[in-house]
C-alpha cells in the first residue's frame, strides 16, 4: 500500500465496490495522485479537528467512467481527486462532524462541504478560490447551509 499520509493510503482513496462490481479500472493518473495527497492532507487536518478519531472514506478519487456509473456530475471534485465522502463513528453523526468543521473553513480552505443525505460528510477542495460553500443534500435537492 502507497501512504499518501500517515493515516491515508492511495488504494483507501481509490478502492471503489462500484468500479470492482462493473470491472472499471479507478487507477489515478500521477497528476491525480499528487491532488489525493493534498486530499490526504485535508483528511489529516480533519482527523486533528475531530480529536484524532479515525476518518473512514467511502468514497475519493473516481475516474469519470465510474464518476458516470454513480450518475455524478463530469464536474465532480472527485474526478480530480480533490474530494472525498467519508465518516468518523466515533465522533459523532455527520451532520455534527459538518457542523464542527464549519468554523474551520478558512483555515481548511475548503470549497465544499456537504451533509449527505445525514448518511456521510463531502468535503472538496480547489485550488484557486475555494467557495467555502457549507450544503445539504437530501432527497428534496440540494440546499445552502447544513441541516
Amino acid at each position: 500500500m502507497a501512504n499518501l499520509t500517515s493515516n491515508f493510503t492511495l488504494e483507501e482513496l481509490v478502492a471503489s465496490d462500484t468500479a470492482a462490481r462493473l470491472g472499471i479500472n479507478n487507477t489515478p493518473p500521477p497528476q491525480v495522485v499528487a491532488e489525493l495527497q493534498r486530499t490526504a492532507a485535508l483528511l489529516e487536518q480533519i482527523r486533528t479537528l475531530l480529536g484524532g478519531l479515525p476518518v473512514r472514506v467511502s468514497s475519493g478519487y473516481r475516474c469519470l467512467a465510474l464518476n458516470r456509473a454513480l450518475r455524478s456530475a463530469d464536474t465532480s471534485a472527485h474526478v480530480l481527486g480533490q474530494a472525498a465522502d467519508f465518516v468518523v463513528p466515533g465522533f459523532g453523526s455527520p451532520l455534527a462532524i459538518c457542523r464542527t468543521l464549519a468554523p474551520h473553513q478558512p483555515a481548511l480552505q475548503f470549497d465544499q462541504l456537504i451533509h449527505e443525505f445525514g448518511s456521510w460528510v463531502h468535503i472538496g477542495r480547489r485550488t484557486l478560490a475555494p467557495r467555502g460553500d457549507l450544503l445539504t443534500i437530501d432527497n428534496a435537492g440540494t440546499h445552502t447551509g447544513l441541516f
